[in-house]
């Protein structure tokens, strides 16, 4: 079972859980492959969080970049257990804490949870994906329906209070006028845009 993997040697990856509410079709969960040489992300069973502490203990958390919250699923399905781990490694280290999401935590936990973040991360990474709730769905096929969207612009907005760095990102084989609209919708949260490289599968271990 890999709890954690190492990307490009700074980065410790933590895989929480294999559940997301989306299932986007460019998604290597989708896909079903994996490079040669990667982890192998797919949980027979999902680690408690004691687990995963000790895991995290095991490491000398000081000589990674960052500690990233990201794996085959989407990190706030677990997100009460990320809260408690996210404090575990502020007693333990300085290392950097970012979290990858979709930025559906609110509708996956029925509440605001970014005041929760407070004080816990460095940063968040938001993936966007789309400039409307139609183009979303059509591509991320969200349990949410036309709800997701709007939902993840009020996420990243609210979680901007309470993270230093937040990001929204696409990716670049989207249309230009797609990435433009993107860019404009991510500037109205106070997020800061980035394009990613489209890989011909897309990879979960994004930087």
């Amino acid at each position: 079972m890999t709890i954690t993997y190492v990307v490009e040697e700074d980065h410790l990856y933590v895989n929480m859980t294999n559940r997301c509410p989306n299932a986007c079709g460019f998604c290597v969960r989708s896909l079903n492959e994996r490079r040669e040489g990667e982890a192998d992300l797919w949980l027979e069973r999902e680690p408690t969080r004691e687990e995963i502490l000790e895991q995290l203990k095991s490491k000398d958390l000081d000589s990674y970049r960052e500690l990233v919250f990201c794996g085959y699923g989407e990190p706030t399905c677990r997100f009460d257990d990320l809260v408690w781990l996210c404090r575990q490694v502020r007693q333990m280290s300085c290392v950097n804490i970012r979290l990858n999401t979709n930025g559906l935590s609110d509708l996956i936990n029925g509440r605001s949870t970014a005041p929760e973040l407070d004080g816990l991360l460095d940063s968040v990474s938001i993936s966007l994906n789309a400039s409307t709730p139609e183009k979303y769905q059509e591509i991320c096929h969200s349990r949410f329906g036309l709800e997701a969207l709007p939902a993840i612009l009020k996420f990243t907005k609210t979680v901007g209070l309470y993270v230093p760095k937040v990001y929204m990102t696409v990716v670049d084989n989207m249309p230009r006028e797609e990435i433009s609209a993107c860019e404009r919708l991510c500037r109205e949260t106070g997020a800061t845009f980035r394009v990613r490289h489209f890989l011909d599968h897309q990879s979960y271990v994004e930087k």
